[in-house]
């Protein structure tokens, strides 16, 4: 059975435009607490990040979940890995997290967890679905769930992040500069690095419910790259909205990607004997760390873009490491879900352990040149299934031979088309993708050309 709310990673869209309208999101909090009351009496935790939207879809999912008979916990702006974390140490049936991840602040959207803290299981979300069709109907008054506040929230998740390397682990004698995005990381991952005894420095920390994300974070890192070489620090680490992601600044001011990041952390672990099978990447990995990973005799294997993918791969493979090149990175080993704060300290416990910089460490993987084009279409999966768009492909492909990679996708957050390509020639491989890209602009004109016809 196909979801028709549920994306990937929950449900997303524009504010005040369905489904994320008030309405709609009062629905939700109900099919929810009508799904978990049906197990007995129930509370479940309700984060959000820093988009001013939070506050109202928060009052809305909070009434549902009450008039449902479910108890709620309300965390307040806190990253998605802490949600998950804390709903499950504080033995809560699910945690709800309102927020777009990367996305501009005028979008927003409702994601969730089961009470070990992982991605709710298919049944469930279509058990939610369900209920999203019945009538909604409120308990009675003296069934009616409770709310609280949980005050001490930041702390918990702040010592558990410290509790995720060696109590003796320091980072005395680093300068690190963070930028929280004026995200959910702002009042929680300065506190982490600046216990731990680094020279820390932080931008992106002042949100006002609008700037999360805007010009700076891990989807624009030019601002971090600016402040790695004002202030001449070993490194940069810059979180998206909520606190799933991360990238990193080495000291000379070069990007390190997802890809890298990975690569860091397996060749450590490796090195040290914690290395638990092998590492999931995605269809979007780039292919210089599958081949750094086979120098080492690491297995490799491609997940579908979504961390929800990448962990059910890990899970069967009985693996510990995996993540994407936008900088989802999972620890299974750490916590049970993307967390970009974890990820970026077994990066630098790979620096403080193994004496050597973030260029040294990375320099035993050579990224295969990639460029990617987001082409923005109202309709990415029509455009995708497109023939034209598929035979310029296949002969794009003929093109690059074994010598590369092309891949065409729809985003499962947001309205583009992603196309990808890879190969050993960084003038032919952005050649190519520019030229797939302007076929895949004129196959979504034509279909909205055709459309506005009939």
């Amino acid at each position: 059975m196909s979801r028709k709310y549920f994306g990937t990673d929950g449900i997303r869209g524009r504010v005040g435009q369905f489904p994320i309208t008030p309405e709609f999101c009062l629905r939700l909090g109900w099919a929810v607490g009508r799904v978990f009351a049906q197990r007995g009496r129930s509370q479940i935790l309700i984060g959000k990040d820093t988009r001013i939207s939070g506050y109202m879809l928060e009052s809305v999912l909070e009434s549902g979940l009450a008039s449902a008979g479910v108890d709620v916990g309300l965390i307040g702006p806190m990253p998605t890995p802490a949600i998950a974390y804390l709903t499950r140490t504080l033995r809560a049936d699910a945690g709800i997290v309102i927020s777009a991840s990367h996305n501009p602040y005028y979008d927003n959207g409702i994601k969730f967890f089961d009470g070990q803290g992982n991605k709710l299981p298919d049944e469930v979300e279509l058990e939610i679905e369900k209920q999203l069709e019945a009538k909604m109907i409120c308990v009675s008054s003296d069934q009616l769930g409770r709310a609280t506040r949980l005050p001490d929230a930041a702390g918990r998740y702040i010592e558990f992040c410290k509790a995720t390397v060696d109590r003796g682990f320091r980072l005395k004698g680093l300068r690190v500069v963070l930028d929280c995005g004026h995200g959910a990381t702002y009042h929680v991952a300065p506190g982490v690095f600046e216990e731990l005894g680094a020279d820390t420095i932080v931008i992106g920390a002042e949100p006002n419910g609008m700037n999360i994300n805007d010009g700076c974070g891990s989807t624009h890192p030019d601002a971090l790259v600016d402040k790695v070489r004002e202030y001449r620090a070993d490194v940069g680490i810059a979180f998206d909205g909520d606190g799933d992601r991360v990238m990193m600044v080495d000291a000379s001011g070069e990007l390190v990607d997802g890809d890298e990041l990975l690569y860091i952390i397996a060749a450590h672990r490796k090195l040290i004997g914690e290395l638990q099978g092998g590492v999931v990447g995605t269809v979007m990995t780039n292919f210089g760390l599958e081949r750094a990973l086979d120098g080492m005799s690491i297995p490799f294997e491609r997940a579908k873009v979504g961390d929800r993918y990448v962990l059910e791969m890990m899970k069967a493979n009985g693996w510990m490491l995996g993540g994407e090149s936008s900088g989802h990175i999972v620890c299974l080993d750490r916590t049970t879900t993307g967390d970009g704060v974890v990820a970026a300290l077994q990066v630098l416990r790979a620096v403080v352990e193994t004496g050597k910089s973030i260029e040294e460490l990375r320099a035993g993987m050579h990224k295969a040149p990639q460029t990617m084009i987001n082409v923005a279409v109202e309709d990415p999966k029509g455009v995708a299934a497109s023939a034209d768009l598929a035979a310029a492909v296949a002969d794009k492909e003929k093109v690059l031979a074994s010598r590369g990679r092309i891949l065409v996708r729809p985003s499962g957050t947001e309205p583009v088309l992603r196309v990808m390509v890879e190969g050993d020639d960084a003038f032919e491989v952005k050649s190519i993708c520019e030229e797939l890209a302007y076929v895949a602009e004129n196959c979504a004109l034509g279909s909205s050309n055709g459309a506005a016809a009939s």
